[in-house]
């Protein structure tokens, strides 16, 4: 069974939803894949999991890079999974490209190459954002792409971080809005 919660940021309402595992989503109201995976039968219910995840997103959006990491429970394909896994690795202030990631992904499944745009496609279907921190992913030219909350949560939340926002640019046409 699914329950959900919600939850009010600086930057609007988040939806949380969780199993008896972990957190199992976490989405902006209004996002592109707005509860894209959350089962039709899940139940509004406060959980333990939700108060943690409380915790947790306070301590972020006060600015601050919480030290723990709530229970999550990532539902997906391998491929999927190795992408989201990655995506953790991303250090709090920093990022990473598409192009990178896909070579991580592709050094790992002993590929000589891998698609950038198969591994943004699933750091764009990224059931829990923020937390599993896709926002942190940016185009090899500082492009601002990709992001399924919206561009302008997802420059809000790196200037949160205190990421250098100089050679990030929001493109105004031909990349992925």
């Amino acid at each position: 069974m699914e329950y959900t919660a919600k939850y009010q940021s600086s930057v609007g309402e988040i939806l949380l939803a969780a199993d008896e595992i972990g957190l199992t989503g976490l989405w902006f109201e209004g996002e592109k894949f707005y509860a894209d995976s959350l089962n039709p039968e899940h139940e509004e219910k406060e959980l333990p999991v939700f108060e943690n995840v409380r915790n947790w997103l306070d301590i972020y959006f006060s600015g601050k890079e919480p030290d723990f990491m709530p229970p999550i429970h990532m539902i997906g394909s391998p491929f999927r999974l190795s992408v989201w896994k990655l995506l953790q690795q991303i250090p709090y202030g920093e990022t990473v490209t598409y192009g990178e990631l896909a070579k991580m992904i592709a050094g790992q499944r002993g590929l000589s190459r891998m698609s950038a745009q198969a591994v943004g496609g699933a750091v764009g279907h990224n059931e829990i954002s923020i937390i599993i921190p896709c926002h942190r992913v940016v185009g090899s030219d500082g492009s601002l792409t990709g992001y399924a909350g919206g561009m302008d949560k997802k420059k809000w939340l790196l200037t949160l971080e205190g990421v250098d926002m100089e050679k990030l640019f929001v493109p105004t046409k031909g990349k992925a809005l």
